[in-house]
């Protein structure tokens, strides 16, 4: 299993409104079929626990269902899936710094509640020649990266019963920072793949995000452009605009996006794993123009370092490739992600 280029479908099962008839209308099997055929290898499918169980813990047979069609869907198709937990019962990455919700890391119940739920799912889908399973999206806590790597541990021992060669995923922490794989344990065996997250420079990619705090509401940003330009943007965002304020060079461009995978190509390359960039791309909010440009930079730095990835994301989330705002560039971004 390659997992070499694939696209999210982020807001199916994920950050999304937990219905059934949610979940039967916005994704069909033609999307899995058009994926397919665009030339992608796989679909990256985020899933909140919420499909997989109620909040008392008792499986969600009907949730559950609609992951089985998926991973039929993707099996007839020929295309390989990566089963992502989004999120977790008691811990969301959305929650930031939010210990009464996210407290998955300081609780034996919820960490019992975590491995059990991946003992579940690898037994249900481990042995599938086409399934790879990601153990959760993003931790955020920079305090919790030994206590990430002890969640790890115990959780790929149950998988590991169930599916000896499954690959499994999982990345650092601060929200898969590429400079924060250094901080794991290198696995014990060859099925592991290294992921982190790619959104650099934020001011670019997310610009005018509703999300971010202190993201200006009515500002295009381009790219690319001298490297002071970004350092006095990211000003406005503080701490999420470190990266371009504390970048080396004068220039935005693919030295800096070289720049920003080093660590995690060094971390993966000490541990003997695969690198796998799990998200990136670009807001629905940025001029065309320079969102193809910025692909174009991104997309020689993967080939160089040999990084395989997955766009986010297939369909609205703001980032939506089949979307209206990327119709004047499509055709070059699919030719760039599935060469």
């Amino acid at each position: 299993m390659e997992l070499k280029k694939g696209v999210n479908f982020g807001g199916y099962l994920s950050q999304c409104e937990h219905t059934l008839a949610h979940y039967e209308q916005f994704i069909s099997e033609d999307d899995v079929k058009k994926v397919a055929d665009w030339g992608f290898d796989h679909i990256r499918l985020p899933i909140d626990y919420e499909v997989y169980e109620h909040d008392d813990g008792s499986r969600h047979e009907e949730g559950i269902a609609f992951v089985d069609r998926f991973v039929d869907w993707c099996e007839k198709a020929n295309i390989d899936v990566v089963l992502d937990l989004h999120k977790a019962y008691g811990y969301d990455f959305n929650n930031a710094g939010d210990a009464e919700k996210n407290n998955l890391f300081h609780s034996d119940a919820l960490k019992k509640r975590f491995v059990d739920l991946w003992d579940f799912i690898s037994a249900r889908y481990g042995k599938r020649s086409h399934v790879a399973l990601e153990l959760l999206n993003e931790v955020v806590e920079s305090e919790n990266a030994d206590l990430w790597n002890d969640l790890i541990a115990a959780t790929m021992a149950v998988i590991r019963k169930n599916a000896p060669t499954v690959p499994v995923i999982y990345g650092g922490i601060q929200w898969n920072s590429a400079n924060t794989l250094k901080l794991l344990i290198p696995p014990k065996d060859e099925n592991v793949i290294y992921t982190f997250h790619l959104y650099e420079p934020l001011i670019f990619t997310h610009q005018k995000a509703y999300w971010v705090d202190g993201m200006p509401k009515d500002l295009d940003v381009k790219y690319p452009g001298e490297l002071s330009y970004y350092r006095e943007l990211s000003k406005l965002i503080g701490q999420q605009g470190n990266a371009a304020a504390s970048s080396e060079g004068e220039m935005m461009g693919p030295a800096f996006l070289s720049q920003m995978v080093q660590e995690a190509v060094r971390a993966s390359k000490a541990a003997g794993v695969r690198l796998y960039c799990g998200e990136f791309g670009v807001i629905d909010q940025a001029p065309v123009e320079d969102t193809l440009r910025w692909f174009e930079d991104i997309m020689k730095v993967f080939a160089e370092y040999d990084i395989h990835y997955c766009l986010w994301s297939y369909k609205l989330m703001d980032f939506g490739l089949i979307d209206p705002h990327y119709d004047p560039i499509r055709e070059d971004m699919l030719r760039l992600l599935t060469k």
